[in-house]
This record gives C-alpha cells, sequence and structure tokens, in this order.
C-alpha cells in the first residue's frame, strides 16, 4: 500500500511546508502549522486540471472563441445583476462576503425562490437547519413550492448530489462551513476552504453550473479564509450595511465578467430586502432647516452617478491634539486636505476639532470629494451656509489645484434631474455646452473655489 503523502499548512496564512516548523516562515506565526494529508487521484471525482476546469487540448485563436455558450440570466434583482455586471453567467464563481446580519442569507434565499419558478436551482445550507430556513421563508412570505434545498457539509457528497439534480445556480451557504474528506484540518481552516473552494470552482466550471458561495469576513471587514480564495473565484462581491441602518450597499470588489467597483443599494424591510432603485433620492433625504457644514456632492460608484450629502462639524478644541475624525471616508486624507487648506487657503485650523460624516452610511473612496469636503469645512468654520441647490465635486492636489475627475459631464446631468442648479467644477470638467437651469462656476484652485462660495 502506498504511503500518503502529508504537508504542513499554515493556518494563518496558508502556505505549505513539506516538515514541520515552530514558525511560519511567510506570516512568522507561531505554532501554526497543521499537517495534512494531500488528496490522491482515485480519491477525487473531479478531474483537477486547474480553477478552469477541463478543457480539450485545443490551440485557437481568441476571435475562434464561441461566446453564445455563456448567455448571462438575471437574478430577478436589477441592482444584484448591475453588480454582477448584467446578470448570471453559467459556469461562474461567485463569493458573497459581510458582517452577521448584514443579510447575505436572505437575499440569496429571496432570489433562489425566484429562480427556482424559472429553472433548477438548489440551496446547500451547512450553518443553518432546514427548518430555520423555511422559517425565514415563511416569514419573508416567498414562494418555498419549488426550491430545492440541501442540508450537507461535504463537499464531495453536494457534488455527487448536484449531478443528479442538475441545477442551473446552486448557493454554498457557507464556504467556511464546508470540507473535504481527505483534508485532516477541521472545518473553516486556510486549507480546507482553500481546498473546498478550488473543488467547488473545478465543479462549476465543467458542469456550467453557477456556484454562489456564502463567506465570513474578519473583524477589519476583509474576507476571511487564504487571499488564493478570492484568486479562483470569478466575483468577489461584498454586502455591507451598519446595524443602526436599514440601508444595504452591494459592492463588487473583483469580477471577471464585468467592471468592478460596482454598487448596489437595498433596503432591508420586514418582507426582506428591497432594491432601491434611485439610491441619490434616498441619501438626500435633508432637513428643513439647513445649516453650515452641509453640502451635496456627485461621487461615481461603477457605472453610474450618485448624490450623498456631506457634513463637517469644526470646533475650538480643548485637547492639547485636536480631533480628526472621519465617518464615511479617508482620516488620512482629511488630515491631508487639511493641511492643503492651510498652506494654500489662509484657513488655520491646527486648534480646532474637525468632524466629517457622509449621510446615509455611504462610504466614499474616490478623490473626487476632496472639494466638496474642504468646503463643507470651510463653511462650519465661518458659520456661513452653502446654498442648498448647490453640487461640488473635485480632486484636490497638494499645490491647491483643483483637478478634473472622471464623467463630469454625467455627474452634472444628474445633478439636474434632482433640482440642482449651482455647481462648482474644475476646470477640466466644464460642460461643452450650456445646461438647461444649471449655472456652472468653474475653479482651477483652492483660493478661486474658496472666493465662489
Amino acid at each position: 500500500m502506498a504511503k500518503a503523502k502529508t504537508a504542513y499548512v499554515c493556518n494563518e496564512c496558508g502556505a505549505d511546508f513539506v516538515r514541520w516548523l515552530g514558525q511560519c516562515k511567510e506570516c512568522k506565526a507561531w505554532n501554526s502549522l497543521t499537517e495534512v494529508r494531500l488528496a490522491s487521484a482515485k480519491a477525487a471525482s473531479v478531474e483537477r486540471r486547474g480553477f478552469a476546469g477541463s478543457t480539450q487540448a485545443k490551440v485557437q485563436t481568441l476571435g475562434e472563441v464561441d461566446l453564445q455558450d455563456l448567455p448571462r440570466f438575471s437574478s430577478t434583482y436589477k441592482e444584484f445583476d448591475r453588480v454582477l455586471g448584467g446578470g448570471i453567467v453559467p459556469g461562474s464563481a461567485i463569493l458573497i462576503g459581510g458582517s452577521p446580519g448584514a443579510g447575505k442569507s436572505t437575499l440569496l434565499l429571496q432570489t433562489m425562490c425566484q429562480l427556482a419558478a424559472q429553472m433548477k436551482t438548489l440551496y446547500v445550507t451547512g450553518e443553518e437547519s432546514l427548518q430555520q430556513v423555511a422559517l425565514r421563508a415563511q416569514r419573508l412570505g416567498l414562494a418555498t413550492d419549488q426550491l430545492r434545498m440541501l442540508a450537507e457539509t461535504s463537499v464531495e457528497t453536494i457534488c455527487d448530489l448536484a449531478d443528479k439534480e442538475q441545477p442551473r445556480v446552486m448557493v454554498i451557504d457557507s464556504i467556511q462551513v464546508m470540507h473535504l474528506a481527505d483534508i485532516q484540518s477541521a472545518p473553516g481552516s486556510v486549507s480546507q476552504v482553500r481546498e473546498s473552494a478550488a473543488y467547488l470552482t473545478r465543479y462549476a466550471k465543467q458542469k456550467g453550473v453557477a456556484i454562489i458561495m456564502v463567506g465570513h469576513v474578519t473583524k477589519d471587514g476583509s474576507l476571511a479564509g487564504p487571499k488564493v480564495l478570492e484568486h479562483c473565484i470569478d466575483a468577489s462581491i461584498l454586502l455591507e450595511g451598519t446595524a443602526d441602518s436599514r440601508f444595504r450597499t452591494l459592492r463588487g470588489n473583483k469580477n471577471r465578467f464585468g467592471p468592478a467597483n460596482e454598487l448596489g443599494v437595498f433596503a432591508m424591510t420586514e418582507q426582506g430586502l428591497k432594491e432601491v432603485s434611485n439610491p441619490s433620492a434616498i441619501f438626500l433625504q435633508r432637513g428643513e432647516e439647513h445649516g453650515n457644514g452641509s453640502v451635496v456632492m456627485v461621487i461615481w460608484e461603477g457605472t453610474r452617478p450618485l448624490l450623498v450629502e456631506l457634513q463637517a462639524l469644526v470646533d475650538a478644541s480643548q485637547l492639547a491634539n485636536p480631533r480628526r475624525v472621519a465617518v464615511g471616508t479617508e482620516a488620512t486624507r482629511l488630515a491631508m486636505l487639511l493641511a492643503v487648506l492651510h498652506r494654500h487657503g489662509g484657513l488655520h485650523m491646527s486648534d480646532q476639532d474637525v468632524f466629517v460624516n457622509v449621510v446615509g452610511g455611504v462610504r466614499v473612496t474616490e478623490t473626487g470629494a476632496d472639494l466638496a469636503l474642504l468646503l463643507a469645512i470651510v463653511s462650519s468654520f465661518r458659520e456661513q451656509p452653502l446654498p442648498r441647490d448647490l453640487i461640488v465635486f473635485g480632486e484636490v492636489g497638494l499645490a491647491g489645484e483643483i483637478r478634473p475627475v472622471q464623467n463630469g459631464q454625467a455627474r452634472l446631468n444628474e445633478a439636474v434631474k434632482h433640482g440642482f442648479t449651482r455647481a462648482i467644477v474644475p476646470a477640466g470638467n466644464r460642460p461643452k455646452a450650456a445646461i438647461e437651469g444649471m449655472q456652472v462656476t468653474v475653479v482651477k484652485n483652492l483660493q478661486q473655489a474658496l472666493e465662489a462660495i
């Protein structure tokens, strides 16, 4: 009898070694190596030919590839389809992560119940019992007569049953509880998550089944498991939402079949997640009283503009080191912009506490919000309210120049739709033709922007 091959895998970073070591050479973690028995070729029911699945050894040009074999189909949710790049691609492996209670299982259960009326589907639950899933579906008022369910954590068993059921879409909830018989470590470990995801990805490519896997997140909000998990799947999506907000944002971090960083917005209700077709109208629910330090900015999320309100509060500090608090944007960029405001705007705020908040729980990552952030800070510092019908966007450089941003014309058109009549934009985003109902002020540097308000 041949001796089984073994390896030692680090539970922290996923690095593997031929022998046991007290400290991992890659991540320097102590006592993190676990012995793993490698899977034999006989035990693997799915032929191992890489993540892309089994393909015939045939050389052809890129133009000869037939794209008709991969027609997309809708997930029944327009916001979900937007994040996926237009719909679900057969044979794709999709990973959806999110904090506990964000609504991952709820969204997928709603999607699968609606897809079950059109095609064969299979929902595999490993964390909950079938009764718990049925109770949730009953509470949400979903149709439960056609969705096929399976409570199982063995990847080999799931794939064997899927061969008999032949679904077009399959959900794995969640990848952290799945396990392979040939891997000795416990479910949820680095080696189990890596091999289980690779096994399911190969199965999806070979059988043409779209597999949606649910993934946990760590304390810092990143997807749990080895980094190779995000490399082998086709799309990585994160469902975000705070406990005090009823809105959830579905953001695509990686997508091989569409644009990345696309954003979908959902609202959590008693009947589950409802898609929000016009997010700008939700985030612009402003109060009747218009105070200091409030301005509306136009950010670009994926393939569409989004109007959000940004608020700033500047107050005299009682501390030796004034506070710089940013909610919804980067704190390091706030500190940098305050230095630019002091150097090129002549406003001294080293003795002031500065608080910045993006209303609605939206997280702004693009630099096009720089100018709006500075004007909101100046408005609060001077106790001078900005016009209620004003929108602002633009990037601020370290030399005080205002740099243009992408899709400036589309941002202005979106603002006009929501009733805004004034705009302060970079000179590089000057509209080619006059926009009816919109007075556009172009600025080249920070000093001109401060004079414009």
